[in-house]
Formats: structure tokens, C-alpha cells, sequence
């Protein structure tokens, strides 16, 4: 088992910036492919970014690409989303996620997920 606990949510203005942080327990979190989900109200849970355990490669939704970097440290068994230029439309509960395989499609009934973390974009 992983256990995974999201950090560094709050309220933000729009242009602003936000870090979300995952800390892992547990099993060795290097050895899975990790990301970020975000839930808005009303919406189903989407892809934001994911990062290879073997290659480091990072994937992004297109909502994201260009604002969104994420990163891992596998010393301190973390994971991290630096958020900048944010928007309202980023408003939502934002879930970090680990598996052995594709995190992009992964389902929320599969795989480690942590409880969420909220984050809030004023216009």
C-alpha cells in the first residue's frame, strides 16, 4: 500500500501561483508512475499531469500545458505540481495519484489516491 497526502492548496488570484505537494507513505513511491487529477463541482475527475517512475517523461493535459510543471523527489518520496498563470476555470479539488501503469487513464477505483486538496482561482 501507498499512502498519499495532498498539500498546499488555498486561494489564489487569477495570473497567480500555487504548489501542490503529495507526500508518500509506504511502499517505495519511486517505483510507480505518479500524477495529478483535478475534480471541479460538477464535473467528472480529469487529467492534469503525470510523471514516468523509469524515464521522468511528463505528460499534460492541454488545459494545462505551459502553466503546469510537474516534479518529483524521490529522496524525500514527494511529488510536487508548481501551478502558475492560474485561472479560474483551474478552480477544483486537485488528487495526487500513483500506478504501475498509465496514469492518464487511470480510474478512481484503481491505484493510490490521496484525499484531495482544495484550490480556489478568484477572477
Amino acid at each position: 500500500q501507498v499512502q498519499l497526502v495532498e498539500s498546499g492548496g488555498g486561494l489564489a488570484q487569477a495570473g497567480g501561483s500555487l504548489r501542490l505537494s503529495c507526500a508518500a507513505s509506504g511502499r517505495t513511491f519511486s517505483n510507480y508512475n505518479k500524477g495529478w487529477f483535478r475534480q471541479a463541482p460538477g464535473k467528472d475527475r480529469e487529467f492534469v499531469a503525470s510523471i514516468s517512475w523509469i524515464s521522468s517523461s511528463t505528460t499534460y493535459a492541454d488545459s494545462v500545458k505551459g502553466r503546469f510543471t510537474i516534479s518529483r523527489d524521490d529522496a524525500k518520496n514527494m511529488m510536487y505540481l508548481q501551478m502558475n498563470s492560474l485561472k479560474p476555470e483551474d478552480t477544483a479539488v486537485y488528487y495526487c495519484a500513483a500506478h504501475w501503469g498509465r496514469i492518464a487513464t487511470l480510474r478512481p477505483d484503481v491505484g493510490f489516491w490521496g484525499q484531495g486538496t482544495q484550490v480556489t482561482v478568484s477572477s
